[in-house]
């Protein structure tokens, strides 16, 4: 059985979880009290002028009664531009959105687990075509479907074992499944309940569920990710979130991220949004009563943190300075390359295709080692730089690095379904047009 990956949310499918040169010097080192500190953006080839055109755009979400609140930050050459909150934190004129707010990351959990398995390759603990059945047995032999009925599956054997690096890729055939294959329905009815289950559980579970295809030869996005978790737990022999809080998100100072907001910090969490039957805006979990107050049971490596904008801004960082902040070295810059380029083959590349679920977002990426990377500029039909590293949450989270511009932004909100409004793709032209230099 699969266990279901996300608390507060049974109805949802697993789905909804679902590089030039170092940066010397960053300005923006700060603690969750502090603010952060802003620079002139002229000194980092923005304009000014350009940038507030943010303000009008993501106001009119606002004004529009669409979106409720954001969080915006924008960073170039180690130097903080724009960081901005704007609307509401809950639905109350009194409860704004602020800078510090706490957010539900979802899948931008995703490149920080790609990453803690990377930490264990450059040990020489694993390596990245090592199959995953060394770590999780119940993953040899495994079968592929290739047509036939959930009652009379026609299957075949697998052509080779599924490795890390197709885990890292999304190239396992494993899935989420929210497609209508008979394996996506057996994906589906298989969920048990998170608390009754660990990650370990999970990814064991998966053994007996035949693969949506050969391994290698899909992208599909997937549970891939969560069993990455597993084998990370299983080789450090820690848990997945006391190894990310030792090794990744203490070292980096990332104070508000995790797997539960703490009782301090319960105020600073955003409400979740969605639209009623009449298409309204309604807040669908408040805060308050949000199950991540709690710490929870089940710690999954697909989803599942909170982290805050300046937060996730410092992991970004450290992958746009080859693994290193503020002296804190996570990754070699090697390994930092290698996450950086696109794995996909040619004929994997772009990984969105028409028709698609993610053709809309992801045109002209292909995908690195935790996160899309843009591969081709022009087929995007937006703003962008070769190279560009992008990925997202269910909750309606965003992030990009792009290490030809030297730049980070980062986009916060809190709805589902994320996909509903094309917010990303305009949020990335307006921080883009806003470069002069």
């Amino acid at each position: 059985m699969i266990m279901e990956i996300h608390r507060g949310n049974p109805g949802y499918l697993l789905f909804c979880l679902g590089i030039c040169g170092l940066i010397s010097c960053p300005v923006f080192a700060q603690t969750s009290s502090e603010p952060m500190i802003l620079s002139d953006p002229s000194r980092v080839g923005i304009s000014a002028d350009r940038l507030e055109r943010i303000d009008a755009f993501l106001n009119q979400y606002i004004d529009e009664k669409k979106l409720s609140g954001f969080v915006s930050l924008v960073a170039r050459k180690g130097q903080v531009a724009h960081y901005k909150a704007y609307g509401l934190r809950e639905h109350d004129p009194d409860l704004l959105m602020e800078k510090d707010s706490i957010f539900r990351i979802y899948s931008m959990t995703k490149p920080i687990v790609s990453a803690a398995l990377l930490m264990l390759y450059e040990e020489g603990r694993l390596q990245l075509d090592d199959p995953v059945e060394k770590f999780i047995p119940e993953f040899a032999s495994k079968q592929v479907y290739i047509g036939g009925t959930e009652d009379n599956l026609e299957l075949e054997p697998a052509e080779r074992p599924v490795t890390l690096l197709d885990l890292l890729t999304h190239t396992s055939g494993l899935i989420y499944g929210f497609g209508n294959t008979p394996v996506d329905v057996m994906y589906r009815n298989a969920q048990i309940k998170a608390e009754e289950g660990t990650l370990q559980d999970f990814a064991r579970a998966l053994g007996p569920l035949p693969l949506h295809n050969q391994p290698g030869s899909q992208w599909n996005y997937s549970v891939s990710i969560d069993v990455v978790g597993a084998v990370v737990e299983i080789v450090s022999g820690q848990s997945l979130d006391v190894f990310l809080q030792e090794r990744i998100l203490k070292p980096l100072a990332m104070h508000d991220t995790g797997y539960f907001v703490a009782e301090e910090k319960k105020d600073r969490l955003a409400a979740m949004y969605g639209v009623d039957e009449e298409g309204k805006l309604v807040v669908k979990e408040h805060s308050a009563a949000s199950p991540y107050l709690k710490k929870p049971i089940f710690t999954p490596g697909g989803g599942g943190l909170v982290s805050t904008a300046a937060d996730y801004l410092r992991f970004c960082q450290m992958l746009l300075n080859f693994g290193e902040l503020e002296g804190v070295r996570i990754l070699g810059r090697k390994t930092v390359e290698l996450m950086f380029m696109n794995h996909l083959p040619p004929e994997l590349t772009p990984l969105s295709k028409p028709g698609s679920f993610f053709y809309r977002y992801d045109k002209g990426y292909g995908f690195g080692l935790g996160f899309a990377i843009l591969v081709d500029v022009s087929q995007s039909e937006q703003l962008g730089s070769e190279g560009e590293a992008h990925w997202w949450g269910a909750g309606n989270t965003n992030f990009w690095i792009d290490p030809g511009e030297e730049m980070i932004f980062i986009l916060m909100n809190q709805y589902q379904p994320s996909e509903f409004y094309p917010l990303s793709r305009e949020y990335k032209g307006m921080v883009y047009q806003a470069l002069i230099d």
